[in-house]
């Protein structure tokens, strides 16, 4: 019997930006885990250019999601 994992995806919900074009307010990021970045207050997300970058992690707050949404939001990233 073959066994899958299923891997759960971070996300977070962007609350701040700074004049920062490249998130937007109200919306939902995938996270990249960098242990380092926690480490140093940084977060790395996925942001609208596609990229994963560190942004503040100020900037954002921690959700769960249901797994069919993070399921539709890995599937289009």
């Amino acid at each position: 019997m073959l066994m899958r994992k299923h891997i759960r995806h971070a996300f977070v919900l962007c609350i701040k930006n700074d004049a920062c074009d490249d998130l937007e307010k109200r919306k939902v990021y995938r996270v990249i885990p960098d242990k380092k970045a926690d480490k140093d207050g940084y977060i790395r997300v996925v942001d609208e250019s596609g990229e994963d970058y560190l942004y503040p992690a100020s900037y954002f707050i921690r959700v769960q999601l249901p797994h069919k949404a993070e399921q539709a939001i890995a599937a289009a990233g």
